[in-house]
């Protein structure tokens, strides 16, 4: 086994492609410690490197509807009418306190996520 650190987009796709050599690897064998190694350094050179952007809340609505099988007919129900999910997926209206609350709980989105942060560009 040798493990050396990464330090280079070379060296990340030259970890990742080992890994993938050793994923089926037998627990607690040599190459399964040797694979934990790597993940354990590509994960943390990954996030060195590649950072995300926040999400503004009503993109993370958008996705919740688009992609975690939920419905604008559901945001009303939880909203109290069809007229204001509207208005939120459209980003006419800013979800208030209690309504970050209701879909928190009703979808377990953790509420950070809908709180947003500040664009500190636009300050």
């Amino acid at each position: 086994m040798t493990i050396k650190p990464i330090r280079t987009d070379v060296d990340h796709d030259e970890a990742v492609a080992r890994m993938e050599q050793l994923w089926d690897a037998a627990p607690g064998s040599a190459a399964a410690a040797e694979l934990d190694a790597l993940a354990t350094l590509v994960d943390a050179w990954e996030a060195r490197q590649i950072t995300i952007p926040p999400a503004r809340p009503v993109d993370v609505l958008r996705y919740a509807v688009s992609e975690m099988g939920r419905t604008q007919a559901e945001l009303a129900e939880i909203l109290g009418s069809r007229s204001r999910a509207s208005e939120v997926l459209n980003g006419k209206r800013e979800m208030t306190v209690d309504m970050i609350r209701k879909i928190a709980a009703a979808w377990r989105i953790p509420s950070d996520l809908l709180v947003g942060v500040e664009d500190v560009a636009a300050a």
